[in-house]
């Protein structure tokens, strides 16, 4: 009897102490549409199968928060985990911003290298500092649209307005003669729709997934001289991973590394989607060489870099970290 008692006990005990709930935001579509999407969906699942008493709720569409909304609650414990460009948070933390800096990563081989390097280790460092930690690296590509024409020298952005993802793209882009409107990706579409944006800049995911080839006439994609790229980790709050025990620490982080191997086979084809989509919807698609892409730096160095460096803490560290990794 007494040995009933203590099996009855501990599986009680065990019944409690599971099925905890963590709320995943986002702002991509959901149901699998957006290969963001699809990777927090991968966490999701590995963590269920782990069978560690964790199941993981996620709230996409920016239903649950909106994109700039969600590391301040995440750090806040808030909200338990997101799927985040970290640049959003870049007005908290402006060392962040480094990760959206263009022309510092150029194709995909670039970013896989940058992940094991000095400036991904002191990045990481003030998001453990601030209160998250990663889970899983993803960096995308991107490029640029306009409803006028193609833009490949920084003459093409002159008298257009256009929605600079971050600061430094901002700098940039200013530099360059253009107007900027800065939103969020989900807010480009009704921009062009509407008149508000001649032009935009997002990554390879977000044009497909938010239908910007109904709006534009032509795509600058990336290629192997993209100036675009943004770091959008999946993100845990440390007040909920210190909740957590050992085996449930464990079981995310294997999800997580499951999810980044995930997401690294399919960047590319992430870039393939983009130029097939635009091309099918008649949209013309262009690529930058070497020549025009040095060309964007020699404004960036002038502007974004050069800011960055003068108001940063680290940032001329951050920056030459980057830049160093070949």
């Amino acid at each position: 009897m007494l040995k009933i008692s203590v099996l009855l006990i501990l599986s009680v005990g065990v019944l409690l102490a599971g099925d905890k709930v963590l709320k995943l935001s986002h702002q991509w579509p959901g149901g699998g549409k957006d290969v963001r999407d699809k990777m927090v969906r991968i966490v999701a699942d590995e963590v269920e199968k782990a069978n560690v008493g964790l199941t993981i709720k996620i709230y996409p569409s920016k239903s649950l928060y909106k994109p700039k909304e969600q590391w301040s609650a995440l750090v806040k414990g808030r909200l338990d985990m997101t799927a985040l460009p970290l640049d959003y948070a870049g007005g908290r933390h402006p060392e962040f911003s480094a990760t959206l800096m263009p022309g510092l990563i150029k194709n995909h081989d670039h970013a896989k290298r940058i992940n094991n390097s000095q400036f991904m280790k002191d990045i990481k460092k003030v998001i453990n500092d601030a209160g998250a930690k990663v889970l899983a690296d993803s960096w995308l590509a991107g490029g640029f649209v306009s409803t006028k024409n193609c833009i490949l020298e920084p003459d093409d952005v002159k008298g257009q307005v256009i929605r600079a993802a971050g600061s430094n793209f901002e700098e940039m882009l200013h530099g360059a003669g253009a107007s900027i409107s800065s939103m969020a990706s989900s807010e480009i579409y009704t921009a062009l729709q509407t008149g508000v944006l001649d032009a935009a800049n997002t990554s390879s995911g977000s044009f497909v997934s938010y239908r910007i080839y109904e709006q534009v006439k032509c795509l600058t994609a990336p290629g192997e001289n993209a100036l675009w790229f943004m770091y959008e980790p999946i993100l845990i709050s440390m007040k909920t991973w210190k909740k957590l025990n050992s085996k449930q620490q464990e079981a995310l982080m294997k999800a997580g590394q499951k999810a980044e191997t995930y997401f690294e086979k399919e960047a590319k084809n992430l870039d393939d989607k983009l130029v097939s989509t635009f091309k099918k919807a008649g949209v013309k698609v262009v690529y930058m060489s070497k020549e025009q892409a040095d060309k964007w730096k020699k404004i960036a160095a002038e502007t974004s870099y050069k800011s960055f460096a003068t108001k940063v803490p680290n940032g001329a560290k951050l920056i030459e970290e980057a830049r160093s990794v070949e």
